[in-house]
């Protein structure tokens, strides 16, 4: 699990942009596990046009990098998107390693970040993606992920200095007992989903943040993709537009698995292809009962309040 150690705020930063906020997020502790290390931010230099693709995680991480790699570069071929956005907070490689990589790219950042708002260094000049999915869909997402990590995944993690709190252990061999564990312990192992999506939707309102839905993603790919280049500011080539979407698709993902999963899949049984492994909604209906699904939609409730838990579930906001 997660361990957090409180510390000062950071001093209030002023809106440069004139409209009118007179707040911005700041970073009240620092959070440490398995896989986090949030104290990276603390020493990263932000250029002003750099962007943050934040999530959970497995809610459509690695699709939003591939979009908006294929923005920036224009619907080219051939990029290794897992190296070229890396996973700031996670442990590995050292921070140093880290932190000098990014500096020495030359291209327009974008990073990737799990942690929640109040656990970053939130920089008003830059562009903030967060991509939301329904806890049960992240569920099955993250079995397969961590059902499939390979002994190079558990090395990685449990035995590189600066561990804190407990390693990490390979799954139970039920997904449903995986489920229930995670949902009755916050996130158990990994960390806190509500956490997460309550810091993010307190800030939805910024002019720095866009709020993208997993669902949207599937239902209107080129729309969405439109939404997010505006966002950005992306100039888009009409001419290269229909090759931008291809790459973007389920199938392009796949087919080149290992230019989009991080370390080119070397952590998983099966390698980058599982990795990027279904892309689908709902598995979880032919499995969990029905009292389990009414368990988790009233802790999503209590957690996130009602707007909020239908955004995450649905995708749009409740009619009326």
């Amino acid at each position: 699990m997660t361990q957090a150690i409180d510390k000062p705020a950071q001093s209030v930063t002023a809106d440069p942009s004139g409209a009118g906020i007179n707040y911005w997020p700041v970073k009240t502790r620092e959070l440490h596990s398995h896989h986090f290390d949030s104290t990276i931010w603390n020493d990263f230099e932000f250029r002003h046009d750099d962007i943050v693709i934040a999530t959970y995680g497995k809610s459509g991480t690695t699709w939003m990098q591939q979009i908006v790699a294929q923005l920036i570069f224009n619907g080219q071929e051939g990029l290794n998107v897992g190296e070229m956005s890396p996973w700031m907070d996670l442990r590995v490689p050292p921070a140093p390693v880290k932190l000098a990589a990014v500096k020495a790219q030359t291209h327009r950042r974008f990073l990737k970040t799990h942690l929640p708002v109040d656990a970053l260094v939130f920089s008003p000049q830059v562009k903030y993606i967060y991509i939301g999915r329904d806890g049960r869909d992240v569920l099955w997402s993250l079995y397969n992920h961590h059902a499939n990590a390979n002994a190079t995944f558990y090395d990685l993690l449990n035995n590189t200095p600066g561990l804190v709190g407990p390693p990490l252990a390979p799954p139970s061999s039920s997904v449903r007992e995986y489920f229930l564990d995670w949902l009755e312990n916050d996130g158990y192992p990994f960390w806190s989903l509500w956490d997460n999506m309550r810091s993010w939707w307190q800030v939805r309102h910024l002019p720095n943040v866009l709020m993208v839905h997993y669902a949207q993603l599937k239902q209107d790919l080129p729309g969405q993709m439109r939404r997010i280049a505006a966002f950005l500011e992306t100039p888009v080539d009409e001419s290269r537009w229909e090759a931008i979407v291809e790459h973007c698709t389920f199938d392009y993902m796949k087919r080149n698995a290992e230019q989009v999963a991080p370390l080119g899949g070397m952590i998983f049984e099966g390698g980058a292809q599982t990795f990027i492994n279904k892309g689908t909604n709902g598995r979880w209906r032919d499995t969990l009962t029905d009292a389990d699904i009414r368990w988790y939609e009233a802790v999503a409730q209590a957690q996130l309040g009602e707007d909020c838990a239908y955004w995450l579930a649905n995708g749009e906001l409740p009619a009326g």
